[in-house]
């Protein structure tokens, strides 16, 4: 029987405060052995208690010491189950996780940990005092550059690998596994959840309600910068290097990964087509930050900082695949010019079928700095926009610049590409999601003027599994059924099902389908934010051709979750500052009666609601689009990105930092001017492209207005041997409070008016 919300809760604040300790410890001298975090004893008792203990741990009115030999008797164990090889180059990452999941499993066995002491005493172990550590990769040295590394590493000068690629996501609370240390999460009843799809075909069928104020332009941006700051890691099949597949296998010769979504028999949909299972495979096991041990953890596979990655990659060699190492540019696609329209993306000529429904050999989908750009056209026409803006920026510097080689007019055109994201996610796209409060409580305001001191070293921007699993997935409740196509005089002229889009982006080939799209975005009116999800998403993702369905989108962010031991809607509510639901009745504020009804039916307790599916229901904030359970998981996350973020734009005094003029002519910048500059033939826009456009208070303005300014790069023009924005990285000592300056003067306003919070 799974312990109870009082057992939880109460193992919840032993965990923070071993976390607390624990961290207080680590910034003291290290003894000679590791003291207890938790529970002092006197040197004497240690000595005495027998041999060295790698750690104490206080149970009862006894304790637990974890020797170095049993630890290196457990790793040694795991080491030939999973026949690890020694190398300090990363290479053996995959076994080396797993192995130190495998040891803590097996300490935990041995020394009877309880729940509490697996995830806060387990990681205070030093590892680099065992077996272990001649295993782990050493942190990269570092030094103090213009610009960003393409993997994220070095950002933080003291912890070289936060925010880096293969960096862990981190942890809001403690992970809820159903053996505390990898099963997927079940029933505090001990019993296991409903089945995902259930939920999904019960709880998230669409009924087409849509929003008053939102543009697909807003769902489009957050994929967008949903795939800069995160991927899963997949689990693959080393015979095949694919992801294995689940579903037509039996049992007994399934992938060890393999956990498939069961479909009841009475589905609504898929009964109709025989199906009873969608394929699901679990997420590779990934390694704690200086190989620590404890439960499962897994791993982003992108940086997860706001950098522009899903143009340039993450890696070097990714990078250059796409550069042409002339002039600063990037690579293109030259199909569309004797049509006299702009460049497409590159076409993937490598590996050319995957994540590609081609319909002929002589079709090809398109090359990004992220793999996943072909996933709907949405995403591609927004890849389209960024790709032709670097170009267009990286010709102006040339000229501006004669004297720069082609390595730095491309690194400073990449570094204001950067700068474009975090703008206009802060300043455009935060703000509709989030809303003036949440904003302003998480500092997450820019300010207005000047430099800001606010970056903190001691900030981590790993992702929060919470954000990546469930709160950032919101957005898959606004996607449309349909994707509209407008004309660049903005009327209506067809749309396609989004089904039919998949991983299929060939109607970019055509002439003027680029604009048609923009300008679609920019009038198509998006779902509403709810807990409704369009039956394109929950009936026919990624539907092969000619196949009449897919796989369910909200079925596969709830198993994610549980995969990920994400804890239960119920629990965030308590880390949010929320009361936790001790019966139904206690959540009739939070969700419509309908699916508070709905919620009784299916779950069997307040605490066994999957977050993602609580979070999408919740009633949205004044302002926002999102309740408070997702806005508290977001503007935690968005608050570290920008406060943890060595390269912030408008950070002073490093040699990355913006000149003050540039840093204030980027503040100008918004998606709108994007589109003008790098659609085809767009003449006008509204000034906030991801609201419906407004006479009064979001007016469609010429491209040529003066509403919508273009950079001004003159700002960038540097005289020959003298760079015009290096200055003393001392001169502006980060502060560690809040931030120093907040926007202010706004009015009240609901979620159709929140543009006015967008012009204050």
């Amino acid at each position: 029987m799974r312990s109870t919300f009082h057992g939880q809760q109460q193992r919840w604040v032993i965990w923070s405060l071993l976390a607390l300790v624990g961290a207080m410890a680590a910034m003291a001298q290290p003894p000679q052995f590791q003291k207890p975090s938790f529970g002092r004893l006197p040197q004497q008792q240690l000595q005495q208690s027998g041999p060295k203990c790698a750690l104490v741990v206080p149970k009862g009115n006894g304790e637990i010491c974890i020797t170095q030999e049993s630890i290196n008797r457990a790793f040694n164990r795991a080491s030939k189950e999973f026949r690890l090889i020694e190398s300090r180059d990363g290479s053996n990452s995959e076994q080396l996780a797993e192995t130190l999941l495998e040891t803590s499993r097996l300490l935990a066995l041995e020394h009877k940990m309880e729940a509490d002491e697996i995830h806060g005493a387990l990681p205070l172990i030093d590892v680099f005092k065992t077996s272990i550590g001649r295993f782990c990769q050493k942190q990269p040295k570092c030094e103090v550059k213009r610009f960003r590394t393409y993997d994220g590493t070095c950002n933080n000068l003291d912890n070289p690998n936060w925010g880096a690629i293969s960096a862990p996501f981190r942890r809001l609370i403690p992970p809820d596994y159903a053996d505390d240390i990898s099963l997927p999460r079940i029933s505090v009843t001990g019993d296991q959840l409903p089945t995902a799809r259930y939920i999904s075909s019960t709880i998230h069928r669409d009924l087409g309600f849509h929003d008053h104020a939102v543009t697909v332009f807003l769902p489009a941006f957050g994929q967008l910068i949903d795939h800069d700051m995160a991927s899963g890691a997949e689990t693959k099949d080393p015979r095949t290097n694919a992801e294995p597949k689940c579903c037509d296998v039996s049992p007994d010769r399934r992938h060890p990964a393999c956990w498939p979504i069961d479909i009841p028999s009475n589905d609504p949909f898929y009964s109709l087509f025989g199906r009873r299972c969608l394929e699901f495979v679990r997420s590779a096991t990934g390694l704690k930050d200086k190989c620590k041990l404890g439960s499962r953890s897994t791993f982003n596979t992108v940086t997860s900082f706001l950098d522009a990655s899903f143009v340039y990659g993450t890696a070097k060699d990714t990078a250059n695949k796409l550069r042409t190492f002339r002039a600063g540019w990037l690579k293109s696609n030259s199909a569309l010019r004797n049509l006299g329209l702009k460049d497409l993306l590159p076409a993937r000529t490598e590996n050319p079928d995957e994540n590609c429904k081609r319909p002929s050999q002589d079709l090809f989908c398109f090359e990004a700095g992220d793999s996943r750009v072909n996933q709907q056209v949405m995403l591609v026409t927004l890849h389209v926009i960024f790709l032709r803006e670097h170009n267009r920026l990286a010709a102006e510097l040339g000229k501006i610049n004669p004297h720069w080689d082609d390595e730095r007019v491309f690194q400073e055109t990449r570094h204001i590409v950067a700068a474009y994201v975090q703008q206009i996610t802060y300043n455009e796209f935060l703000p509709m999601v989030l809303g003036k409060d949440i904003m302003e409580d998480y500092g997450l305001l820019l300010n207005r003027d000047g430099y800001s001191s606010d970056y903190n070293p001691k900030v981590n921007p790993n992702l929060p599994v919470s954000f990546f699993a469930a709160a950032f997935r919101f957005g898959h409740s606004v996607i449309p059924s349909q994707i509209e196509q407008w004309s660049v005089t903005h009327k209506h002229v067809g749309s396609r099902r989004l089904s039919e889009l998949f991983n299929r982006p060939f109607d970019m080939y055509q002439g003027g389908v680029t604009d048609r799209y923009i300008s679609g975005f920019m009038n198509q009116v998006a779902q509403a934010a709810d807990d409704a999800v369009t039956e394109e998403l929950t009936n026919h993702l990624f539907a092969e051709p000619l196949k009449s369905f897919g796989t369910d989108l909200a079925s596969l962010n709830m198993q994610r979750g549980r995969d990920h031991g994400v804890p239960s809607y119920n629990a965030y509510r308590a880390f949010c500052g929320l009361r936790r639901a001790r019966q139904w009745n206690d959540l009739a504020g939070s969700f419509t009666n309908e699916t508070l009804q709905k919620y009784s039916r299916t779950y069997a307790t307040p605490d066994d609601i999957d977050l993602w599916s609580g979070g999408i229901s919740e009633r949205p904030m004044p302002g926002s689009m999102v309740g408070p359970v997702f806005g508290c998981i977001m503007g935690e996350t968005f608050k570290n990105l920008r406060y943890g973020d060595r390269f912030w734009f408008e950070n002073g005094g490093w040699p990355n930092s913006f000149t003050i003029d540039q840093v204030n002519e980027i503040r100008k910048i918004k998606l709108s001017r994007l589109l003008c500059d790098n659609g085809d033939r767009i003449e006008t826009a509204q000034v906030y492209s991801m609201v419906l456009p407004d006479p009064q208070i979001n007016p469609r303005v010429p491209c040529k207005s003066s509403v919508l300014p273009r950079l001004n790069l003159e700002l960038w023009r540097e005289s020959k041997g003298k760079p015009n924005n290096v200055k003393n990285p001392q001169q502006f000592a980060p502060s560690f409070g809040p931030p120093s300056s907040l926007a202010g003067g706004f009015n009240n306003v609901s979620t159709p008016t929140t543009i006015l919070f967008l012009m204050s």
